[in-house]
């Protein structure tokens, strides 16, 4: 269980010196660009499982409720917020926080229609927990490219450099604390939500465990 220790995103071989970086090596592309595919199959999974929403989804519906917001307008809206926290904690943007959007979007897109749909329980809850695991290892992989974080990840991974706290930790607190406020405030939660508020955490961190023990990281 050593995994569930690691604090900070390893540096090795492909990793860019500065997120700033608008000429990166095409291995540091390679790597970016495979993580958030393995990240984008993982998120259309967890979609074709149908055991229920993301807790960040399930956030976005509640405020959309309160608000009277369409979920794409919410969803807009909450991950505007968490930019914003960036700025207190000094992440960095880059092309990574772009290429997160749009890689993901476009591996659920043409993932989705090839991906096996249940009315089975069982096998919808497997469906969704293999999808957290390819989440947590997409993740794990490409933010080691520190081309920049989405979101959600430059938030936990700025949170753990300030708490001094395990990433597993901290990821599964803020995947917690989104699920909490979202039902609060009206949203939906399904068994699959609360496997990911659970198992994201861990998943991002054997990602990153296993870059940096199958490759040799830097100073």
């Amino acid at each position: 269980m050593k995994f569930l220790s690691i604090k900070v995103v390893p540096v090795v071989a492909w990793s860019s010196a500065h997120p700033l970086n608008f000429q990166p090596r095409w291995l540091t592309l390679f790597f970016l660009c495979f993580g958030l595919s393995l990240f984008g199959l993982g998120e259309a999974l967890l979609i074709a499982a149908g055991a229920g929403v993301s807790p960040w989804t399930v956030l976005a519906q509640g405020l959309g409720q309160q608000l009277g917001l369409s979920i794409g307008w919410s969803t807009f809206l909450v991950s505007a917020c968490v930019l914003l926290l960036w700025i207190p904690l000094k992440q960095v943007p880059g092309i990574g926080t772009l290429a997160n959007a749009v890689i993901i979007s476009l591996v659920i897109e043409q993932a989705l229609p090839y991906l096996p749909a249940t009315d089975h329980y069982l096998l919808k809850v497997l469906e969704g927990l293999i999808g957290i695991l390819l989440v947590g290892i997409g993740s794990g992989i490409y933010l080691t490219a520190h081309l920049g974080a989405g979101p959600r990840d430059g938030l936990m991974t700025g949170l753990a450099r300030l708490s001094d706290y395990p990433i597993a930790w901290v990821r599964t607190t803020l995947e917690i604390s989104a699920v909490s406020m979202g039902w609060l405030l009206g949203g939906s939660v399904g068994l699959g939500t609360l496997l990911f508020a659970f198992g994201i955490g861990p998943a991002v961190s054997l990602g990153l465990f296993l870059v940096r023990h199958l490759f040799r990281e830097t100073e």
